[in-house]
């Protein structure tokens, strides 16, 4: 037995093919426009929150993938900020080893410069590096702190003419600045 609507349907397409008008009733043509408006305006609807769905979860991604980046390469700051309070004491220790004399100094001095050594080896691993300003170099504010200003004859202004601590960076960022005097020597 046949189905009432594929019957429908044949008429339809054959009206369709002979050029004919299809008439489906003005009672159901003005309930199906309304109800198909609706359903395409419900299908964009969907579609746009889809969309925003779908670029909020790759936002998501890039931002956690950033996010997990710097935490492996700065992740380590705090605590490398936490024992430059040690290199700072080993170096002092290392001067105050070199000023005395004797056996047991040397001895010491040696044992300090192995911890330094191996210190440095821990920051270097974890993209720490030391910013060593050399006296007579540019002072640059990105990476020095002025202590001091002081007129030093035979350096012009801005030239560094004392270190007291050295800095350090972690990858691309500061930890500590490089402290330091600078001249303050007007040009001639």
């Amino acid at each position: 037995m046949a189905d009432p609507r594929e019957e429908e349907q044949l008429d339809i397409t054959k009206i369709a093919e002979e050029g004919g008008d299809i008439d489906l009733g003005s009672e159901e043509h003005d309930t199906a426009d309304p109800e198909i408006e609706a359903l395409v305006a419900e299908r964009d609807d969907m579609r746009d929150r889809w969309m925003r769905a779908l670029a909020e979860a790759e936002n998501a991604r890039k931002r956690a993938d950033r996010d997990r980046r710097e935490a492996e390469t700065y992740g380590s700051s705090r605590m490398a900020r936490d024992m430059l309070p040690v290199y700072d004491n080993l170096q002092r220790a290392l001067k105050a080893a070199e000023e005395a004399e004797g056996e047991a100094n040397s001895a010491l001095q040696e044992g300090v410069e192995l911890t330094l050594r191996e210190l440095l080896n821990v920051f270097s691993k974890h993209g720490v590096t030391v910013i060593s300003p050399k006296e007579g170099e540019a002072f640059d504010p990105q990476i020095h702190e002025a202590m001091f200003e002081a007129p030093v004859p035979g350096t012009k202004a801005g030239d560094i003419i004392q270190v007291m601590t050295v800095g350090f960076m972690i990858s691309d960022r500061l930890l500590r600045p490089a402290q330091v005097g600078v001249s303050s020597t007007p040009a001639s």
